[in-house]
């Protein structure tokens, strides 16, 4: 599994809405390995959202993520003004999902 962080550039005086997670959620589709979408509106930088997803590889992974982001920004009006900054994989030490 892939925690893919992707930053959001928002238009002067816009916060991102409180249902943000659910409204990228609702973008994903079958066979694309997005598990859970968690939003993150005050993140240093600007909003920025996280993305868990199962995929065979990382560059596979990226690509579902960023074509979803990029959809969800385009077409629900809630986002209109928002655009993709980029995007990055979040490296958790091992010990957090082993239990040492």
């Amino acid at each position: 599994m892939y925690l893919i962080h992707v930053p959001l550039r928002a238009p002067a005086f816009t916060v991102l809405p409180s249902d943000a997670a659910g409204i990228f959620a609702s973008f994903k589709e079958n066979g694309d390995g997005i598990e859970h979408v968690a939003a993150h509106p005050d993140a240093p930088g600007g909003p920025t959202l996280g993305f868990f997803v199962v995929s065979c590889d990382l560059a596979t992974a990226e690509q579902a993520v960023f074509r979803l982001s990029r959809r969800a920004v385009a077409e629900h009006a809630a986002l209109q003004g928002f655009t993709v900054v980029s995007g990055n994989t979040a490296f958790v030490p091992e010990s957090w999902w082993d239990g040492k």
